[in-house]
């Protein structure tokens, strides 16, 4: 058994990956932890297995023959290793020089054992902070998000809280749920609560599966001096306007319709 799997979907992101990956393996640098490296190809005809072989051979490369979405892929990469801990992680993620972030983090799970998931402090690349830790949504957070619904004081209100700007994030402290772009879980706890929810393409799967964890009473941390740094694409916002982006950016549907399956799903409820 692993000490720790990291597992990483690809899609179209074979340099960020290259770039991930080299600052993992800088991070490790003195570390006697077992980690395997997973990356779930869902688009291997760009050649990405070359660098890989290459560059990479110890990671476990696992190639789709499409797009499965993000949290299939996720569940691939993670049923393909036997860990104590996996680290769902983003390509474009970057391990910070001298931080130590995997030993870290392993660490303070075997200090809390009570804790099913961790989510280390994300950053943007100017170092600035990135929020990347919620509350769990009213139906209408993401219409207020993306329309001039949200222009109002009051529902400016309900995003903010949302967001947890209120939220101090200079403290260890537990939240509702974490961005699926750095989400550090215990393999016991994954086992008890089930992985992912594939009826999600992308989109509310992370939200969906701290719900779980919650519900099991495995409880989630936010971890602030731990940090990783994150460069968030946010393509489901590229396009401004609810109706332009609806009509003109695919990732806006997706967004839209894991949305509602999640908001089904829980039967509309906040918590």
């Amino acid at each position: 058994m692993f000490d720790i799997a990291v597992t990483i979907v690809n899609y179209k992101m074979a340099e960020d990956i290259r770039d991930l990956l080299c600052s993992m393996k800088e991070d490790l640098v003195g570390s006697d932890l077992k980690v395997q490296i997973v990356v779930v190809d869902n688009t291997p005809e760009e050649g990405a297995w070359l660098m890989f072989k290459n560059n990479f051979p110890e990671v476990k490369y696992l190639p789709q023959e499409g797009n499965v979405g993000f949290g299939k892929a996720q569940n691939i990469g993670i049923k393909s290793t036997d860990a104590k801990y996996y680290f769902i992680l983003n390509p474009d993620a970057i391990f910070p020089s001298g931080e130590r972030v995997l030993q870290r983090l392993f660490e303070y799970m075997e200090m809390h054992p009570k804790i099913g998931m961790i989510a280390p402090k994300l950053l943007n690349s100017d170092n600035s902070l990135q929020y990347s830790c919620y509350r769990f949504p009213d139906f209408w957070i993401p219409l207020y998000r993306r329309s001039s619904l949200g222009e109002s004081r009051k529902n400016r209100r309900k995003v903010a809280h949302y967001l947890m700007h209120d939220f101090n994030h200079e403290r260890n402290q537990p939240v509702d749920w974490i961005m699926g772009s750095a989400m550090f879980a215990r393999g016991t706890t994954l086992e008890q609560t089930g992985l992912f929810d594939e009826r999600y393409f992308m989109y509310f799967e992370d939200c969906d599966l701290c719900r779980r964890f919650w519900d099991a009473n495995w409880p989630i941390y936010y971890i602030h001096d731990i940090k990783i740094k994150h460069r968030h694409g946010k393509g489901s916002a590229k396009v401004p306007g609810f109706f332009s982006s609806i009509m003109k950016n695919p990732l806006t549907r997706v967004h839209i319709t894991s949305w509602l399956k999640y908001m089904w799903k829980w039967r509309f409820k906040t918590i």
